[in-house]
């Protein structure tokens, strides 16, 4: 069977002036459909690095990444573009939300850059899913925190992806609503078999994946 996420030996180097920096030294990870896997680390570990290559974001300096069976650093911008469109959901602690969108234009933006007549409805089912319905024409200043990262998590799910890549979630959030939100995760990726990647410093979240990676000077330790 294939994997649905399979590194290897990746590494990449940061060149500043003449000083070169190797943050991640040889990454091997294999997933199968379905399977969650957390990323523990400290600040300036690699972690949000990684993150950036799984999502095609940056490109690695050697190595692999194969995901859904295909390379992704052979793929053009607009083919990574329709890759992370239809594969890939996303969540940042940031949110990265649009301000000038409502709620439901925000969910809906990667089905309209992916052109898919069925939009509005599927994004419309994403905020009740979300438990938003009722703050979907409201922008992102008039939604609170948790908020916020439901409508993240709406738009990231939207698209049905296979793999989610989630940045710590709740690190944004009070204790309560944090909870809230990672039990929401956590719950559509267990409906829909997502195989979750999930960034985090919180070693009881980190648990409640299947397994626990620390990155440590680069290298999963």
């Amino acid at each position: 069977m294939t994997p649905a996420v399979d590194v290897r030996n990746l590494r990449k180097t940061f060149v500043q002036g003449e000083t070169s920096i190797e943050v991640l030294k040889g990454i091997d990870l294999q997933l199968m459909t379905g399977d969650t896997v957390a990323i523990l680390g400290q600040s300036g570990s690699g972690k949000s690095t990684l993150l950036s290559l799984l999502a095609g974001l940056d490109q690695p300096s050697s190595g692999s990444i194969h995901m859904d069976g295909r390379e992704i650093a052979t793929l053009s911008e607009p083919e990574l573009a329709v890759f992370r469109a239809r594969t890939l959901g996303i969540v940042f602690q940031q949110f990265h939300l649009m301000s000038n969108l409502t709620a439901l234009e925000n969910v809906t933006l990667p089905l309209e850059l992916a052109k898919d007549p069925a939009a509005l409805d599927k994004g419309r089912e994403a905020l009740e899913k979300v438990g938003l319905s009722a703050r979907s024409s409201h922008f992102p200043a008039q939604l609170s925190g948790g908020e916020r990262q439901r409508v993240a998590l709406a738009r990231a799910f939207v698209v049905q992806p296979k793999l989610l890549l989630a940045d710590e979630p709740s690190g944004n959030l009070d204790t309560r609503t944090g909870l809230q939100v990672v039990q929401l995760l956590f719950d559509l990726v267990g409906s829909r078999k997502t195989t979750l990647i999930l960034v985090t410093h919180n070693d009881e979240l980190a648990r409640r994946c299947h397994r626990q990676l620390h990155l440590v000077d680069g290298t999963f330790s």
